[in-house]
């Protein structure tokens, strides 16, 4: 690999992993458009879709264990929420991470434009008074978060996603989970359901082991960082990033699919 390649493809998971880290997100729904668009820029190798969602999945497992483990004090981690959810997403993630082998690379992004713009959608709808509940007094319901979070799983481990995009507006609109919490719980949760699309990827040769080796460096220096960061930045700013963020990813895959 030359040094240009590998100056890229590092700083392409440093800035996706420590936005992962501040806004709870595996990642990917800026790494992935990062991946497949950025290198031929430069005049660098491109890579196909497959090979971007499988660098993509095992770059996520290594963002969002950086990610949990900064959060891991303060009771921002929602055990009941992460087990629910997280046992359906490594289910469906595994699914979905095994079944995208069968899938054309237009259909990978077709999907991935799918999921982006009903995330962009729910992170426009008003979320009034959610952080108003104290955190050990959060309450939910437990079967709808699960269903959700298999079909999210499925979704996400085609295109080598953790879901996290999804999950989050999920957990702030439909299940009224406060911000903070969500974003903690959901690195959480991404990180389980990154296990499954992972094995997915690899028992079926998705992943190229250079370039993903050299995201995983980026994301362990990188997520801790953000998430340390997103512990003190105001929750109404880090909603908005997040929905400018998926709303822009959006539209860019939507413009080349059409």
């Amino acid at each position: 690999m030359e040094i240009g390649f590998i100056i890229t493809i590092f700083l392409i998971g440093f800035i996706g992993s420590y936005i992962s880290g501040m806004l709870g997100i595996g990642g990917s729904i800026i790494k992935y458009p990062m991946l497949l668009y950025i290198p031929p820029l430069f005049g660098l190798a491109a890579f196909s879709a497959h090979e971007v969602s499988g660098i993509s999945a095992v770059q996520v497992f290594f963002a969002t264990i950086g990610g949990v483990w900064a959060y891991r004090k303060g009771g921002y981690l929602n055990k009941t929420l992460i087990t629910y959810m997280g046992a359906s997403i490594l289910i469906g993630s595994f699914v979905g991470g095994y079944g995208s082998k069968l899938m054309s690379e237009g259909g990978i992004n077709l999907i991935y434009g799918i999921l982006a713009l009903i995330a962009a959608v729910m992170m426009f709808i008003p979320k009034k008074g959610i952080d108003d509940i104290p955190l050990d007094q959060v309450k939910f319901n437990k079967w709808l978060a699960a269903i959700l979070a298999l079909i999210v799983g499925v979704g996400a481990g085609i295109v080598g996603a953790a879901g996290a995009f999804l999950l989050v507006p999920i957990m702030l609109v439909v299940l009224k989970i406060p911000t903070r919490m969500t974003i903690a719980s959901s690195l959480a949760i991404t990180f389980i359901s990154s296990i499954g699309a992972t094995v997915g990827k690899i028992t079926t040769g998705q992943v190229d082991y250079g370039p993903a080796a050299i995201m995983v460096i980026a994301s362990l220096i990188a997520s801790p960082l953000g998430a340390i960061a997103g512990k003190k930045v105001n929750t109404k700013i880090l909603q908005g990033i997040l929905a400018l963020l998926i709303f822009a990813t959006a539209i860019k895959i939507w413009v080349d699919i059409l």
